[in-house]
């Protein structure tokens, strides 16, 4: 059986390059003395696609060039077909600029915004059901004993969570094998720099699964199909609607995934029970991430 060593060993982690992730700050505790902590830094970053400001994101600063791509594409606004001739990155001008070969259509999505539930970049331009036009989704089976292995490697993956807290958690997932972990401040970066790495890496979306620390929503949901991606798991809750789209275009959608217990609201069918619960652990308090309702 692999170990967690072995696992971690595939894992593109957040770039500890990346400036300003965190810093220490003095404050004062219940006690009356004084302590510091580390807190994640927030840095904007305006996204243009050609010559046309597009938006500005508070972000934690790591893989811009990754979280540009990827919220062009889930936005609808960089096409399947479409060339991308390069990305540029200007760390001083904290702006990303992504360079493409054709006419795009941003101009009428960005007449029509839809204010979402999301933090940080939660807007989706024009129909949000636009894109999931034609959308059918893989049917692939999903092994308890690959959620309860992934559960366990990503609670003990280092983090900006673990160090600091107030931050999202995104992981890209094939079997019990997590492949790309990705942090940020909203759980949309960190969802759009998975899809920008899957872009520019080209790599296929049909057999994977996509791990998230924030609530299954609607865009979400919306994110993870446009992706390609047939299986969306957490270990926070859901909505309705979030679950009637995710029914609809035929996403298995795993919540509440939390040591041995998650609830399944779409796509129960495709879970094949190959593990019994009752030889999993509960999670070490130690270990606990962040189950997000923010």
């Amino acid at each position: 059986m692999a170990t967690t060593e072995d696992l971690l060993s595939y894992l593109i982690a957040p770039d500890p390059a990346a400036p300003r992730l965190t810093r220490a700050v003095e404050g004062m505790d219940h006690e009356g003395k004084r302590t510091q902590i580390s807190v994640v830094e927030e840095r904007p970053l305006t996204i243009f696609l050609n010559a046309q400001e597009i938006v500005t994101a508070m972000t934690i600063g790591d893989y811009p060039e990754y979280l540009a791509l990827g919220f062009l594409r889930n936005q609808g606004m960089l096409g399947p077909q479409e060339k991308v001739l390069g990305v540029d990155y200007d760390d001083e001008l904290e702006t990303v600029v992504v360079r493409t070969d054709g006419q795009t259509s941003y101009e009428e999505k960005l007449k029509k915004k839809t204010r979402t539930s999301g933090c940080a970049v939660g807007t989706v331009f024009g129909d949000m059901m636009e894109g999931l036009e034609g959308v059918t989704l893989p049917a692939v089976t999903v092994k308890t004993s690959d959620l309860y292995a992934l559960a366990s490697v990503i609670n003990r993956t280092p983090s900006l969570y673990l160090e600091a807290g107030a931050i999202h958690g995104t992981v890209l997932c094939q079997g019990n094998r997590p492949l790309v972990y990705m942090e940020d401040v909203g759980r949309h970066n960190a969802v759009d720099k998975i899809a920008g790495w899957m872009l520019s890496e080209g790599v296929a979306a049909g057999d994977k699964l996509l791990y998230t620390t924030g609530r299954l929503t609607s865009e979400m949901v919306i994110k993870t199909a446009m992706m390609g991606i047939p299986v969306l798991a957490s270990r926070s809750g859901f909505t309705a609607w979030g679950v009637e789209i995710a029914r609809q275009v035929g996403l298995t959608l795993i919540g509440r995934m939390r040591g041995k217990r998650f609830v399944c609201l779409s796509g129960e069918e495709r879970l094949l029970r190959d593990a019994d619960p009752e030889s999993v652990g509960d999670e070490d308090r130690k270990h606990r991430r962040k189950g997000a309702d923010a």
